[in-house]
């Protein structure tokens, strides 16, 4: 609700398909392609218009960007979804780079430190986006996360299959977080959110996740 409410104060217009489901990506990564293709099928059957497609979570729009390529090659919708996949966007990437919106009138009084998500840096292209819509808001202290291109440890399903390795990436990253003295740890990516979340608050830490729509709704307020 917070992302709707900012893209409505940006000037869009923003239609929320009632029917809509997953993308299909935790069973394509989990290697059923087929079950992939059923969910990313009934997912371009209820996109195939010429509005944009704004994303919430970067690993969503990577799926649907680059790996429906895989799904629908040489498929009668193939044309259906390079049409698709011009309209989508990733929210951070949308606000930037298509609605190229002025954060600097803009207030949030705290310290911050951010999380670049893995499918927001290495499927999406999103880096320098984040920064530009959080370092000119007004009472912000931005301060660099170290390692901040090294993975949080979610991945999906990967969590669940190396559990260990999973908290081990999850404690590094908590901990080079909790480093920098701020109050929030903030993201694009709600997966890793998820995880950075649950892992803070089991150990007790002061620091809370936000996700960056958050942070802008406080804004315009």
């Amino acid at each position: 609700m917070n992302a709707v409410r900012v893209l409505e104060y940006f000037g869009c217009e923003v239609h929320y398909h009632q029917n809509q489901t997953c993308c299909g990506q935790p069973a394509f990564n989990a290697g059923f392609w087929p079950e992939a293709q059923e969910v990313a099928e009934k997912f371009i059957g209820e996109f195939n218009n010429d509005r944009y497609v704004v994303v919430l979570s970067s690993s969503c729009t990577g799926m649907i960007k680059n790996f429906y390529a895989d799904l629908f090659q040489n498929s009668s919708l193939q044309n259906t979804w390079k049409q698709i996949k011009k309209n989508t966007f990733e929210f951070v990437d949308f606000l930037v780079n298509v609605l190229k919106v002025d954060t600097s009138t803009m207030r949030f009084d705290a310290s911050i430190t951010y999380h670049d998500a893995c499918s927001a840096l290495r499927e999406c292209n999103i880096y320098e986006e984040p920064r530009k819509l959080l370092k000119p808001i007004q009472g912000i202290d931005w301060r660099d996360l170290e390692n901040n291109r090294t993975c949080c440890g979610f991945g999906g399903t990967f969590a669940a299959k190396y559990e260990p390795i999973s908290v081990g990436m999850g404690d590094q990253k908590c901990i080079e977080a909790e480093k920098t003295g701020a109050e929030f740890l903030v993201s694009s990516d709600l997966s890793c959110l998820l995880h950075l979340k649950a892992y803070l608050e089991n150990k007790n830490s002061p620091m809370k996740v936000l996700h960056i729509a958050d942070i802008l709704v406080e804004g315009i307020r």
